[in-house]
């Protein structure tokens, strides 16, 4: 059985993440934001692993 992957939405991430969306592309320029996927119909996601894997490292850069 194939694995499906969690894919959420611009929306969503920025409410898990307490984030204005003007401060998340600022800091997608700077190259420090969750990956984001573009879809073939223009919509943005960001894969569950990635946001979880951000969240990991924005806990190390704190320590």
């Amino acid at each position: 059985m194939p694995r499906t992957r969690q894919m959420l939405k611009l929306p969503e991430v920025l409410e898990e993440i307490e984030m204005s969306r003007a401060a998340f592309y600022r800091m997608r320029a700077r190259g420090q934001a969750p990956k984001l996927h573009k879809l073939p119909n223009g919509q943005l996601r960001v894969r569950r692993a990635d946001l979880d894997a951000w969240w990991d490292s924005c806990g190390d850069a704190a320590a």
